[in-house]
């Protein structure tokens, strides 16, 4: 049965209530607005926010409604940036969205300070999730049911809607844009057409702050990604920890399976706050009844500190481009000895064209030292085609580390051939 959004809201305090995460500590109330937040956007009525449905362009009209209930102005674009859906991408194909359009929606919050307005400060949170579980669910037997996506990433929008509402009342010195990306579920697919078409120049954007999953915080830990992709992150961050009091656990890598990769790909500073995996993830019993929202409320606090602190303080930030770390890539998989080659780059996981383009390449990696660019496309790698993912990993499969390739790939329409001696996997 689907409920009028005035039925949420009455429900979804006793619901939180009753979570086994709060009855652990006592009850302390949160402001009214992230309940209903996290109610109406994860509710069934949404259907699961797959990127392309009605329950997607719902969920955008709240949020541009939130933005401006918070004191954002919207761009004068107007509050959407819409982008279509490649109709060639596999999981596009396999969603059945592909030529759908997609919403970004965004906010801006102008800075005060007349010679450091120009300089953004980028904080987002994606709010698709996979609709009805046909595509990327974890639990098959369940397709067909909405799959609410509380904490991935409802959490998420909510969190950035109370950092938006808190810095509304004192702006920083920098202007703040809040994004919130559709298709992120697909591969990034709101967060990278963003970054090629930004509401201000990518050479302005200071950092950028994403929130996917910060819904299950347990013990007050916190994670936090990127905190090696600015050299003055780590002691910022310790800083403002000593007064916020996580549990915080730092991750210095800026590529990820979330929002911040597209930024980092263009060369920009990014942190990712996480509470971590949980059992309910991409399940359809991923739901509000069992979201920590004290929990948000204390990231979103430490959140706004930060944000603020990025946009008063006078310099901008030492970029740093992480090498690849010795466990994962960027897609996530584990690196082991014995498993063919190693590259080193990151795939622009849209598929939206025959072979593999490239979202950016490792500092140091042989892909790096090879000529390879972001916006390549990958066509061959030494005798192999390569007209998709799964069909790079097996020519790099193909390889031993040391051995000597070349590598076609399309640039700027033009084929161009490269010679690189790939590495091995660690780990």
């Amino acid at each position: 049965m689907r409920l009028a959004s005035s039925t949420w809201r009455l429900a979804v305090l006793p619901l939180f209530l009753a979570s086994p995460v709060l009855a652990q500590r006592p009850v302390v109330l949160p402001p009214p607005h992230i309940a209903e937040d996290v109610a109406y956007l994860a509710a069934d009525a949404l259907d699961g926010r797959l990127i392309g449905t009605p329950g997607a362009d719902t969920a955008a009209q709240y949020i541009a409604r939130r933005f401006a209930r918070a004191g954002l102005q919207q761009p004068q674009s107007g509050w959407f940036q819409e982008f279509t859906v490649s109709r060639e991408s596999q999981q596009a194909l396999q969603a059945g969205v592909g030529g759908a359009t997609g919403r970004n929606v965004i906010g801006l919050l102008p800075g005060r300070d007349k010679k450091r307005r120009d300089e953004v400060i980028v904080v987002g949170a994606h709010y698709d999730h996979l609709g009805e579980g046909r595509f990327g669910a974890l639990d098959p037997d369940s397709a067909g049911r909405p799959h609410n996506g509380a904490d991935d990433n409802a959490s998420g929008i909510a969190t950035m809607l109370e950092v938006a509402q808190r810095l509304a009342q004192s702006r920083p010195d920098r202007t703040v844009v809040f994004v919130a990306f559709s298709g992120e579920e697909l591969g990034l697919l709101g967060s990278a057409w963003y970054a090629r078409h930004p509401v201000a120049p990518i050479a302005r954007t200071t950092a950028m702050i994403n929130f996917d999953m910060v819904g299950r915080m347990r013990n007050d830990r916190l994670i936090i990604y990127g905190t090696e992709t600015a050299k003055e992150f780590p002691a910022l961050l310790d800083s403002l920890n000593r007064t916020a009091g996580f549990d915080l656990k730092a991750r210095g890598d800026g590529y990820g399976p979330s929002d911040q990769s597209s930024f980092y790909a263009v060369k920009v500073p990014v942190l990712h706050f996480f509470t971590d995996l949980h059992e309910d993830y991409h399940r359809a019993t991923d739901d509000i009844g069992k979201l920590n929202l004290p929990g948000m409320l204390k990231v979103a606090g430490f959140a706004t500190a930060l944000v603020r602190e990025l946009g008063d303080r006078r310099a901008p930030l030492t970029f740093v481009d992480q090498p690849l770390p010795s466990q994962a890539s960027a897609t996530g998989q584990t690196r082991s000895s014995g498993y063919g080659a190693y590259l080193g780059t990151v795939p622009d996981m849209a598929g939206d064209v025959t072979g593999v383009k490239l979202t950016g390449v490792r500092a140091g990696s042989p892909a790096e030292q090879g000529g390879l660019q972001r916006d390549d496309v990958i066509t061959r790698i030494g005798d192999m085609p390569v007209t998709d993912l799964q069909e790079m990993t097996d020519a790099l499969r193909a390889h031993k580390p040391g051995d000597q390739v070349e590598i076609v790939v399309l640039r700027d329409g033009q084929p161009v051939t490269l010679r690189v001696t790939l590495g091995g996997r660690s780990g």
